[in-house]
């Protein structure tokens, strides 16, 4: 089989921006308000073997506290690269660029 048949033909979009660190948060709150609403009614959830949804609402605000500190870590990257391109400071060149 071929890999030419699976290779994009146009280039990527580009990345959504927008209140990111908010989003993240906000589906984490969501997240883990769930988990605690359900918590009180795990019996239920063990009587008809449905314990994962519980579960699920953990991970989902484990997973959520990873992502707030991905996004905060990305937006402060973001902030430096930009405050440094307006002070003129070199940056990491492009590949191929002139030294």
């Amino acid at each position: 089989m071929r890999m030419a048949k699976w290779t994009p033909r146009h280039e990527a979009p580009e990345p959504l921006e927008g209140p990111i660190v908010a989003t993240i948060t906000g589906g984490t709150i969501l997240w883990f308000v769930m988990f605690v609403v359900q918590v009180p009614f795990y019996g239920w959830f063990a009587d008809r073997d449905l314990t994962w949804w519980v579960w699920t609402c953990l991970a989902g605000a484990g997973l959520g506290l990873i992502g707030i500190w991905y996004v905060r870590g990305r937006e402060a990257a973001i902030k430096r690269a930009r405050a440094a391109e307006a002070s003129g400071a070199a940056g990491p060149r492009e590949p191929g660029a002139p030294a």
